[in-house]
């Protein structure tokens, strides 16, 4: 099933001004995110890779209203992100929920579970208490508990169940986008693939549109159907996961799939060695913000930076793609 487009994002930005110290002080511009736009369709995941610093978690933030973008335009099932009134705010509120990293820091450990899932309804809601226990106990029978546990304490449970306590908890409201934070990645392995598939049920049942932020590319080959690759706060690859997969034309986006590690021989890649650190936002390379950590770097990269284009069923911001895309992978 698939209700159309739930959120369109259209070059969004977000720049702070930071006040540096010092015998020439003044104030920079830190660029946490410059320019990104994308769809998510009910039903579908778009998932966000990039290392420590590249902006998902500030998309993360705009995405879920915690705050307001520089520029660009941000809907969600019709309402503006950043220009609505109180009435459509209070509504967004409703339309987009998140799932924490952390499933020991995000639950409030002095109250019981119920109260925690009751909690967005009574906020949120003019349902009668009797009402917002009974939406509970079913929830929590989705998330694969029971209704005994309905009294319990978040520290009466494993972090997987945790975890199944918050993503409960971020679908009381019957939310249309669920802004997933590195949900799984505070788990154990072991777990991780149980939370992994609750989130893709519940997908299909109830609709949910995810935009799922990772930096494992293991998990985002399971659950994703589109991938955003970023890099210092800009997408430099954008398409279908199949398609970034199976050849990746984004020299980054190549180093980056080729450290998934892998028991076959045959699933193993030719490896692209990322040299160097990720550069400061506060003071970015000229050109294409990756040149200086790039095997295929000219001249061109480190004078004009690369807007993203179209090639081969995926949009990618690199000066080189087509040299990148005739070497095997």
């Amino acid at each position: 099933m698939d209700s159309g487009v739930i959120i369109t994002a259209d070059n969004l930005k977000k720049h702070y001004k930071i006040k540096t110290e010092g015998f020439f002080s003044g104030s920079s511009v830190l660029k946490a995110l410059d320019g990104v736009s994308f769809t998510i369709n009910g039903g579908k995941t778009l998932a966000v890779v990039g290392e420590s610093g590249c902006g998902k978690t500030t998309l993360a933030r705009l995405v879920t209203t915690i705050e307001q973008p520089t520029s660009g335009r941000l809907e969600i099932k019709g309402i503006s992100g950043a220009t609505g009134n109180d009435r459509e705010k209070k509504e967004l509120h409703k339309l987009v929920q998140i799932v924490f990293q952390d499933p020991y820091g995000s639950l409030n450990p002095r109250k019981k579970i119920g109260s925690i899932l009751e909690e967005p309804l009574k906020i949120n809601t003019d349902l009668p208490a009797s009402r917002r226990r009974e939406s509970a106990y079913e929830m929590l029978a989705k998330v694969g508990l029971t209704r005994e546990q309905y009294n319990r304490y978040p520290h009466m449970f494993s972090g997987g169940q945790r975890q199944r306590i918050a993503i409960a908890r971020a679908l009381m409201l019957n939310p249309a986008l669920v802004v997933a934070d590195e949900p799984v990645s505070a788990l154990d392995v072991s777990v991780q693939a149980q939370a992994l598939n609750l989130l893709m049920d519940l997908q299909d049942e109830m609709n949910l549109a995810y935009l799922f932020i990772s930096h494992d590319l293991g998990v985002v080959r399971h659950i994703a159907d589109d991938l955003l690759v970023m890099y210092l706060g800009r997408p430099v690859e954008q398409g279908s996961k199949a398609a970034i997969f199976n050849m990746p034309l984004h020299p980054y986006t190549r180093a980056l799939m080729g450290s998934i590690p892998s028991v076959s021989k045959d699933m193993r890649r030719k490896r692209i060695r990322l040299a160097g650190e990720i550069p400061s936002p506060l003071n970015p390379p000229s050109g294409c913000a990756f040149h200086k950590r790039c095997i295929f770097m000219s001249e061109i990269c480190s004078l004009q930076r690369p807007e993203l284009r179209r090639i081969e069923n995926r949009q990618v911001a690199c000066h080189h793609a087509e040299k990148v895309a005739v070497i095997p992978f």
